[in-house]
C-alpha cells in the first residue's frame, strides 16, 4: 500500500469528488488500514518475520498534486498531506499492534514522510536546486500534468531535482531516502533501522 492508493483513488481529480462527499478521509483511511492489516498478516502467515513497513510520503508536494490543485499556489496541497499524515498515524499504530500480536515478528516502521519532508524543507543543503518540479516533464507549471514519456523534456542535471517525474522522487532523492532507512535513527525508522533488522 502506498501513495498510489490515495492518488489513483481518493485524490483523483474530478472523478473522486462524489467519493469524497460520501466517504470522509477518516473512513477512507480506516478502510485502507484494515486492508493493510490483512495483507501484513498474510505475509506473516506465509513465513515473513522481518518486515519493513513504509509510510506514505508528503504526496501533496509531488508535481502531479501541485498541478492538479492550482489554488495551492507554490505550496503543497493540504488535503493530500493531511490524508497522508492521518494514514501514517494509524499505520504506525498498526505496526505496533502487529509487532505485539504476531509472535516472533519484527516490524520496522519507515517514516518516509519525515525524510522527504526534510529533503523538501532543506533541499539546498542536500545539493538540490529544484524541490517542486519534475525533471522529466511535458505539461503543467510543475511538470505534473502528463506522465513522463516519449515526447517529454528532461532537465539538464537530474541530480539537482528532488522529483524525477510527476509522481516519483529522483534517483538522487532515493539515495538519501535509502541511506536514512538503512542506517538512520529513530526519527527515520523505528524501532530499529534496516541494517539492524537484517542483523537480527
Amino acid at each position: 500500500m502506498g501513495s498510489n492508493d490515495f492518488i489513483n483513488n481518493y485524490l483523483t481529480p474530478v472523478i473522486s469528488v462524489p467519493e469524497q462527499k460520501l466517504i470522509s478521509p477518516e473512513m477512507f483511511v480506516g478502510i485502507v488500514i484494515s486492508r493493510y492489516r490483512l495483507q501484513l498478516t498474510r505475509l506473516y502467515n506465509l513465513g515473513a518475520r522481518k518486515i519493513v513497513v513504509v509510510n506514505v510520503g508528503p504526496i501533496g508536494c509531488i508535481p502531479y498534486q501541485r498541478d492538479s490543485n492550482p489554488a495551492a499556489g507554490d505550496n503543497c496541497v493540504d488535503l493530500a498531506n493531511q490524508l497522508a499524515r492521518l494514514f501514517n498515524t494509524q499505520l504506525k499504530s498498526l505496526v505496533t499492534e502487529l509487532s505485539t500480536d504476531l509472535q516472533g515478528s519484527q516490524f520496522a516502521y519507515a517514516d518516509v514522510y519525515h525524510i522527504v519532508d526534510d529533503i523538501l524543507q532543506n533541499f539546498i543543503s542536500y545539493g538540490f536546486e529544484n524541490a517542486n518540479s519534475a525533471c522529466c516533464h511535458l505539461a503543467g507549471r510543475f511538470g505534473g500534468l502528463i506522465p513522463c514519456g516519449g515526447p517529454s523534456k528532461v532537465c539538464g542535471d537530474r541530480s539537482k531535482y528532488v522529483f524525477w517525474d510527476a509522481y516519483h522522487p529522483s534517483d538522487a532523492s532515493n539515495v538519501i531516502i535509502a541511506r536514512r532507512l538503512l542506517d538512520g535513527d529513530s526519527n527515520d525508522i523505528t524501532p530499529i533501522n534496516i541494517r539492524q533488522l537484517v542483523g537480527l
